[in-house]
């Protein structure tokens, strides 16, 4: 039986096939944006032919398929998510609308031009009714049935087709939520109904309501997707269990999906650093920044000591999303982003892209605006006769004339033009790895850097030499990194309850028993994946953790409970963990400062199947035996006669100083001047900055 990954991008649909004796082959098509179900199956239909088997034979082999998806995240920040209503307690519909005196994350709240918030949810679409529960959990009215009826067949005739309930406190005491939630199946038949105790159980009505309605607006739109998808599957006989690479890093099922579609925000990029520290570990290296560039954005993660940093203060566009989130940075710079004049006469590149349709103007798919694909093609970094092992045949000649239009208005010929598009691109990424580091304190000569993704192998030693890192690797099968993370990814969830008090009046009893709680739905969920479940509970796995923080503070730091039943011992080692946490967070910690206990975290998970790389053939130093062609390459503004590798013949011991080129059937390398590579025992390119 098979293992599939699966990453559905913006541009490309990348497949990565485990075979039974542990071997990966990996596979890449157009992402098809009217349908992403379409390029998927497409995708299937690639690696089919690659094992020289048919589709249904293929699909019916495959056991456990993994999916991730920027379906979610691309709905909510074009708007396209459902006609969402609000039921929530009276009084208190414009919490979210207020969100805590926030303006705009990403200016000044002084900034008077910037225009006001608009929220998801309007505030003839938010309507309050008679019910309260005190934070006690002690129900003080009880749901006024009438006007709950009364209500909801209001925001029927208004044509709402999703609604998020959102009661106070009803992370401590569900009941009101519950029957508001009967009663909408009742009054809203066919609509998507969430309520906030199933979405985010946690205390701080604005982050619990925010992320309700965020889910609510996209319930509709994943339902539908992975719909269509199973019945696609179906059709090719795929009879194996179909699970979602979830915002924490893990992955859960389709079904679960359905119920919290705000969890597969940032679905295929919270993959990526799970390569990244997989790479990281195999060669002994713990701190590593990952950048995962593909066809429309870039992806950076900082991993310290080993550990893929997670946060739960994340910003979706303007939507506060209070779930655990991998803490990835993204901005829009793939590898087809166009380049374009402001009208101060400066060149800018994205975050507008080609996408995979046009795509960039080499392509020859109607595209006409120049790309960072066009630049990388005239620079010649990318080969325009092996692109995607020769899948797509790129016309320099297309590429050229788009890069004219830039040029003419810079006073710069097209391969100028690509130049300067080519620099602006990677100081684009370096600042984004500068905001990650640099800006917080880290020294980066510290740090791997992990080029991953179908255009990061391109630019990953041009960043590297930007910001002032001396080592970058580029991994096998970097041309497919979030694929490939998925593999190294645990199957689970996560899970959260608020107890809020402090430190000396924690009630161990409350904590245990939330534990606990969470701990039975964790396996219950198990219990949903039918037949891979067999496999799967002899290893389930329950690690426990408590959100803290000083008295007064407004951030909280998440540390392990190491021992459960939790203990007074268990919280006195949480506490000592937490203050050598936020020595290493913040540079200080007040052992005599009070703490807070804000709530507790279980995580149920069953161990990944193992998976290797197998070893590639043992050479010398000497890689000449592997060049197939030299090309023409610019290097500022000069033109290189560049030796060109065949990857497939290169062997490990290899090493090949730049300038040089090592083209992939996923991707290209760039070595540029002063710059070696190795290749390593298993076909990884470790890139090393010399004298």
């Amino acid at each position: 039986m098979k293992r599939v990954a699966i990453d559905v991008g913006g541009t490309f649909t990348d497949v990565l096939v485990l075979d039974e004796a542990g071997a990966i082959r990996g596979f890449k098509c157009a992402t098809t944006p009217g349908d992403p179900s379409i390029g998927l199956i497409n995708g299937l239909a690639q690696a089919a032919k690659g094992y020289a088997r048919p589709l249904n034979e293929f699909a019916a082999d495959i056991e456990l398929l993994l999916h991730g998806t920027t379906l979610a995240t691309n709905a909510l920040l074009t708007g396209r998510g459902a006609r969402v209503g609000m039921l929530t307690t009276k009084n208190f519909r414009d919490v979210t609308e207020l969100r805590k005196g926030f303006k705009n994350i990403r200016t000044s709240m002084y900034n008077v031009f910037v225009p006001p918030y608009a929220p998801l949810v309007p505030r003839y679409r938010r309507l309050g009714v008679g019910e309260r529960t005190l934070y006690t959990g002690k129900v003080e009215i009880p749901l006024d049935e009438a006007e709950t009826r009364k209500t909801l067949r209001e925001l029927k005739a208004d044509g709402v087709d999703s609604l998020a309930i959102c009661f106070l406190h009803s992370y401590v005491n569900p009941a009101n939520e519950q029957a508001a939630v009967r009663l909408a199946r009742e009054e809203l038949s066919g609509a998507h109904i969430v309520a906030s105790h199933e979405i985010l159980p946690v205390w701080g009505e604005f982050e619990r309501f925010s992320t309700t309605i965020v889910s609510a607006s996209l319930g509709l739109i994943v339902g539908g997707y992975l719909g269509t998808l199973e019945r696609r599957l179906k059709d090719i006989r795929f009879g194996g269990t179909l699970l979602l690479v979830q915002s924490d890093g893990l992955v859960q099922s389709a079904l679960e999906s359905r119920r919290r579609a705000v969890y597969l925000l940032s679905s295929g990029p919270a993959a990526a650093p799970s390569a990244a520290g997989h790479w990281g570990r195999a060669l002994n290296q713990e701190n590593l920044i990952s950048i995962d560039m593909g066809g429309t954005s870039l992806d950076v993660c900082m991993i310290r000591k080993g550990v893929i940093p997670t946060t739960t203060e994340s910003w979706v566009g303007e939507e506060r999303v209070g779930i655990k989130m991998v803490e990835v940075h993204s901005i829009g710079a793939g590898g087809g982003s166009l380049g374009w004049i402001d009208p101060l006469g400066l060149l800018r590149v994205g975050p507008k892209s080609a996408g995979a349709e046009p795509g960039p103007a080499c392509y020859d798919r109607g595209g006409t605006e120049p790309a960072v694909t066009d630049a990388d093609l005239l620079l010649g970094y990318v080969p325009h006769d092996y692109f995607l092992g020769g899948e797509i045949v790129l016309k320099p000649e297309l590429a050229g004339a788009a890069m004219e239009k830039i040029g003419s208005q810079l006073n710069m010929d097209a391969a100028q033009a690509a130049q300067a598009m080519f620099t602006t691109v990677n100081s684009m990424m370096a600042d984004q790895i500068r905001e990650l580091s640099t800006k917080r304190g880290h020294d980066v000569r510290d740090f791997t850097l992990v080029g991953g993704g179908g255009a990061g192998p391109v630019h990953a030693a041009a960043i590297a030499d930007l910001v002032g890192i001396p080592k970058v690797l580029i991994p096998r099968f970097s041309g497919l990194f979030s694929a490939f993370g998925m593999f190294a990814m645990d199957i689970g969830r996560s899970y959260i309850r608020s107890h809020v008090r402090r430190w000396k009046a924690v009630e161990l009893d409350t904590v245990n028993r939330l534990c606990a709680e969470m701990e039975d739905e964790g396996k219950r969920a198990f219990a949903e994946l039918g037949a891979l479940a067999a496999g799967l509970n002899t290893g389930i796995k329950v690690a426990r953790s408590a959100d803290l923080r000083y008295q007064g503070q407004f951030h909280e730091i998440e540390v392990p409970l190491e021992g459960y039943p939790v203990s007074a011992e268990v919280l006195a080692k949480a506490a000592a963990q937490f203050h050598r946490r936020h020595k290493e967070l913040y540079n200080f910690s007040d052992a005599n400062r009070p703490l807070e206990f804000l709530g507790c975290r279980t995580t149920v998970t069953a161990a990944r199947a193992p998976f290797s790389t197998p070893p590639i053939a043992t050479g010398g130093k000497d890689a000449s035996q592997s060049i197939k062609r030299r090309r023409r390459c610019l290097f500022d503004g000069k033109a290189v006669e560049t030796p060109c590798y065949a990857s497939d013949k290169l062997a490990a011991g290899n090493v090949i100083d730049g300038p040089a080129v090592i083209e992939e059937a996923t991707t290209t390398v760039l070595v540029p001047q002063s710059w070696r590579c190795t290749v390593d025992t298993v076909g990884n390119y470790l890139l090393e900055k010399q004298a």
